[in-house]
């Protein structure tokens, strides 16, 4: 039997191994990847790297090990999430294509198709293969969302944003896919099949060689949109990051991480008490914590 890895990570040593090699250049690094999209799967490497230690890692095999030795689930295209990290956090990566500063418009949507915001995952959340639920025991995990924002090849911003700082909880979602799908499930005279989807029309013309999918396509507002109350987030660099996470996230971490990255506290790098509004309620504020790191 295989020695279960001890090598653990956190986002503390991700953001601390961007402000001590603050390279954002991804094509440059990245080149041998499939063109095919190659900027999507290029961050999600990129991601992947600054969480596995193998940012100095030229070669993509080398970095695949280095990567299962930190990660238990390496995901695929399309299941979420991107990956999970030891007894740690479920990822999810979203590129955005970056252009003039993201305002409260519809340049500001990222698109989460089939699956609705997640505040945390559960080996029961929708769409979770196989390979996910059973990948280590667990029963809830943190998610963390990282928005890219792609220009010219390069990374011009980067979110990093706990679920439970962004989205409701599972209930709020699911109660209006339940309700749409049982509505559309009630439609007489209609051969309805058997679907993870909103719902599925069988045999719709007389041949019977037609079938209908019906599935919910869901977005949410960019982060910067979000948090646009927050005057520390909209300060322009040719290279930005914005880490927002509970105050009591902060403080679950290792406290040699928090030192270590502490100790990092710059004019470029800045760790901040901050007040969010909850998700589930806006008029009740949380405590946060916003890391910002500019280049």
């Amino acid at each position: 039997m295989n020695k279960t890895s001890t090598m653990t990570t956190n986002l503390l040593k991700a953001l601390k191994n961007i402000v001590e090699n603050p390279s954002n250049n991804l094509v440059a690094q990245y080149r041998s990847l499939n063109p095919k999209n190659a900027m999507g799967e290029a961050l999600e490497f990129y991601i992947k790297d600054v969480f596995c230690d193998s940012l100095s890692e030229e070669d993509i095999s080398k970095k695949e090990i280095l990567h299962a030795e930190y990660l238990s689930y390496l995901g695929n295209q399309n299941n979420p999430p991107d990956f999970m990290i030891k007894n740690g956090d479920a990822v999810e990566v979203k590129k955005h294509e970056e252009k003039e500063q993201i305002r409260a418009n519809a340049s500001g949507i990222l698109a989460l198709n089939s699956s609705y915001p997640k505040d945390y995952l559960y080996p029961n959340s929708p769409r979770l293969n196989g390979g996910c639920k059973n990948c280590e025991t667990w029963s809830k995990k943190d998610n963390l969302y990282v928005v890219g924002g792609i220009k010219g090849g390069k990374i011009k911003s980067l979110w990093f944003v706990y679920g439970n700082c962004y989205a409701a909880s599972r209930e709020t979602y699911e109660k209006i896919n339940d309700a749409i799908a049982s509505g559309v499930n009630t439609l007489p005279d209609i051969e309805f099949g058997t679907t993870e989807e909103l719902a599925r029309v069988n045999k719709v013309d007389p041949l019977g060689i037609t079938d209908l999918r019906v599935r919910g396509m869901w977005q949410i507002k960019h982060p910067s949109v979000v948090f646009s109350y927050i005057p520390e987030t909209i300060i322009d660099a040719d290279f930005k990051i914005n880490a927002i996470m509970l105050t009591s996230k902060y403080d679950s971490f290792p406290k040699e991480d928090q030192n270590n990255l502490e100790e990092l506290i710059s004019k470029s790098l800045l760790i901040k008490d901050i007040r969010i509004k909850s998700p589930n309620n806006p008029a009740k504020f949380l405590d946060a914590k916003l890391i910002r790191f500019l280049k």
